[in-house]
């Protein structure tokens, strides 16, 4: 069995009526994983925009694995001190992360949120020396086409984040650096220049579903259903 947890923050755990680009790698490792796997993480619910809540429920589809470790408004500052016990406790042997955006955005500078990185990947592997970690770099959000300052940061996060998985990557808890989807555009993509709509969650899967295959061998081309 190969435990994939999708660890990341509003644009991961997603909010209520939406299938959340989870649910599209689960579509994608069903049909091309080629042996049981599961989505592991200590969470399940969906954001409520009502409820200002992690409390939903309401999947477009529920019939998935719904498991992971993402929250709204959390980032590489929040997830560092929680991955550890989550990777014991549900034996994540993959990890597929995208954070930044929101540490970027209210918390840290671009080099604090590198030093996160670092520290996230190192309790990482303090709970499994031999952990798998797939790493989406930021995807510029609406801020960062009025805000000069915010865009910079990002642009400069993920050069440092590019500097940390070549620095970490090891042959035993390889880490990979997962391209951005080319063809990704907040105006086409996303619901609110930042959240993923439907066409923009087939291509955070796509993104992570191609670097894993090229990688890793792991699954095959993405194709959305």
């Amino acid at each position: 069995m190969l435990r994939f947890m999708p660890v990341g923050d509003s644009m991961t755990i997603g909010s209520a009526g939406e299938h959340t680009w989870r649910y599209r790698m689960w579509q994608h490792l069903r049909d091309t994983c080629g042996g049981p796997f599961a989505l592991v993480g200590p969470r399940e619910t969906l954001y409520d925009k009502e409820a200002d809540a992690p409390t939903s429920y309401e999947y477009a589809d529920p019939d998935f694995p719904r498991a992971h470790l993402a929250g709204w408004g959390e980032g590489w500052l929040h997830m560092a001190p929680l991955i550890g016990d989550a990777v014991r406790a549900h034996r994540a042997d993959v990890l597929l992360v995208s954070l930044g955006l929101i540490d970027l955005g209210f918390y840290t500078n671009a080099e604090q949120t590198a030093e996160n990185v670092r520290a996230f990947v190192a309790e990482a592997r303090r709970a499994d020396p031999r952990i798998r970690m797939a790493v989406l770099p930021v995807i510029p959000n609406v801020r960062a086409e009025s805000d000069t300052p915010f865009a910079t940061e990002v642009t400069r996060f993920n050069e440092l984040l590019a500097k940390a998985i070549a620095d970490l990557d090891e042959p035993r808890s390889p880490l990979l650096s997962v391209s951005p989807p080319a063809s990704y555009d907040i105006n086409h993509d996303t619901y609110d220049g930042t959240h993923p709509n439907a066409s923009g969650e087939h291509k955070i899967a796509a993104a992570f579903a191609a670097a894993m295959h090229q990688a890793w061998d792991l699954g095959g081309p993405y194709e959305a259903g």
